[in-house]
């Protein structure tokens, strides 16, 4: 398989595994990358962002590339829903644009004027 999803909170997220995730990978990664999207805690986001980014709080998401086709997204439900807010976005939109974002990362993009010219390419693709 090489797109999964796995909730390691206690939430039910059934309506976030409904969002094309598995499409949005393949276009922008390929079809043969394997990725896992695992969505955390906030105290688990929290100790990751701090651990690899050396910044004490909890984000909205991390991506790790293990390899050059391997990789894993972490989203944090609660963090998400607060930067929407902020971002005057809906939720489910916002989670797929965080989405884009974090594949685009994997595939080796850094913030800047060019990740953000591809992440409007994909959002135009995807609607959002």
């Amino acid at each position: 398989m090489s797109f999964s999803f796995v909730n390691a909170t206690k939430g039910n997220l059934s309506s976030i595994d409904r969002l094309p995730f598995s499409l949005m990978k393949d276009k922008i990664l390929g079809k043969k990358y394997d990725l896992t999207l695992v969505f955390v805690s906030t105290k688990e986001i929290r100790r990751l962002n701090k651990q690899y980014r050396k910044k004490d709080f909890p984000t909205d998401i991390l991506s790790f590339k293990i390899d050059n086709g391997t990789g894993e997204i972490l989203m944090n439900e609660t963090s998400a829903k607060k930067e929407a807010k902020k971002f005057e976005r809906e939720y489910f939109n916002f989670l797929q644009f965080l989405f884009i974002h974090g594949c685009l990362h994997l595939k080796g993009f850094t913030h800047g004027s060019r990740m953000e010219s591809e992440e409007r390419k994909f959002r135009n693709k995807f609607g959002i």
